[in-house]
């Protein structure tokens, strides 16, 4: 979230949605990205603005993300023009027999023969990863992810901002699962992009750190516990200097003091923008309500440990909205007495918390997130119509639905 000047707390938010592109009728993977951007632009541009909402190139070929231009606070003017770039984007594909698909992955993309990387100007930073961690594989060229931009303004919002965030990490997959298939194959996870997410950059742990943050709270401590970290395990690999720690961290929300603002990484893409600002919504909203200190103080979210809110994030991964919570200090901190609580009913709880005010569009994100906590995530879903045993003329047809359901912005719920 590239800022003219530095926002305060929730002034305005960043959204970025990334979507691949596929065949229309077979719904394999099409490498044309960039393409697609000449074809707009007139040559193979990394960006091209188009008013509210940005393109940009990704890593893998058959990506392309969508983004706001500048941050914003109308959540609902985003919807609206995501949708739209959608709908245009896919007119333009029409000439390649192509369109855009949603969801966190695809699901029987192999990518080690079929994968693509971004092959044209400024692909220094994606050789350097290539060559350090083999991007071909899963979680590197085959997800697509919703990130959220917060702005804070100093090391006191900062400190507010962060704890917050900390906190409602662990059960974001419960709302936003959307992988459950990769190689035609059901996992034992439900989201399996963040089970690569955590595992691709192993080779140098401190990147990625344990997904949740450190008990950062200050720019001088972030720099310490995980800058400093970085820039000393990268050296090895990186002799040019061509990365840098600020923006290899991978952590699933992340820092940039530079630009002031904090990034959600965790989030997977749903079937259609209504849903992903939906959970935008949700989630911006549950970060408010830790923030103006209605659950519990900032410092009783600060005193959370990492390794004890990384325990909540794997079960919610396997399990998602099911996945039972029983850490007492965590659940305090959302205002919950109960010993044990479903993650499914935390979200309805903090929903319950929120206050809508008349006439807003928050109720139509309401109702979007009430049936999909009904119903399940998206990964609940797809299993649900899919069953254990199934074959790939059954996810064709599922994934078309899915493509239908991008196209017209409706959400899949049945």
């Amino acid at each position: 979230m590239a800022n003219k000047k530095k926002l305060h707390l929730f002034q305005a938010y960043g959204i970025e949605l990334e979507y691949m592109i596929v065949d229309k009728d077979t719904l394999d993977i099409k490498p044309i990205a960039d393409e697609l951007m000449k074809l707009v632009a007139g040559d193979y541009v990394e960006d091209y603005d188009n008013g509210i909402i940005t393109w940009s190139n990704e890593l893998a070929l058959h990506v392309i993300e969508l983004k706001c231009t500048e941050p914003t606070e109308d959540l609902a003017l985003l919807s609206k023009e995501f949708a739209k770039n959608v709908q245009e984007i896919n007119k333009h594909l029409e000439a390649f027999n192509a369109q855009l698909l949603g969801t966190g992955a695809h699901p029987w993309m192999t990518p080690a023969k079929e994968a693509k990387l971004w092959p044209h100007s400024n692909n220094t930073i994606y050789q350097k990863y290539n060559e350090m961690f083999d991007c071909k594989g899963h979680g590197w060229s085959n997800l697509q992810s919703m990130h959220i931009n917060f702005p804070f303004y100093d090391d006191e919002e900062f400190a507010a901002l962060h704890a917050a965030i900390r906190v409602i990490m662990p059960i974001i997959p419960a709302l936003s699962a959307s992988t459950p298939i990769l190689d035609l194959k059901k996992s034992t996870a439900l989201d399996q992009r963040l089970l690569y997410y955590e595992s691709n950059q192993k080779k140098i742990p401190s990147i990625t750190g344990r997904v949740i943050p450190e008990r950062a709270f200050s720019k001088r401590q972030y720099k310490k516990l995980i800058y400093d970290p970085i820039a000393e395990a990268i050296a090895p690999f990186d002799p040019d200097h061509i990365l840098d720690p600020v923006w290899v961290n991978s952590r699933g929300a992340i820092a940039r003091f530079d630009r002031g603002s904090i990034e959600i990484r965790i989030i997977d893409l749903q079937e259609c923008p209504k849903v992903d600002l939906a959970i935008a919504w949700l989630v911006i909203s549950a970060v408010k309500l830790l923030v103006n200190e209605r659950l519990s103080t900032t410092h009783e979210q600060q005193e959370l440990s990492t390794n004890n809110l990384k325990k909540i994030l794997d079960g919610v991964i396997f399990k998602t909205g099911q996945s039972m919570i029983v850490d007492q200090a965590f659940l305090q901190v959302l205002g919950i007495t109960a010993e044990k609580i479903s993650a499914k009913d935390i979200w309805f709880h903090l929903l319950g918390k929120i206050t809508i005010q008349p006439k807003s569009n928050a109720h139509e994100w309401q109702e979007v997130i009430e049936k999909l906590l009904t119903h399940g995530s998206l990964s609940n879903r797809i299993l649900q119509v899919l069953g254990s045993d199934f074959d790939k003329q059954k996810a064709l047809d599922l994934y078309q639905d899915f493509a239908q359901c991008l196209s017209n912005d409706s959400p899949y719920f049945k």
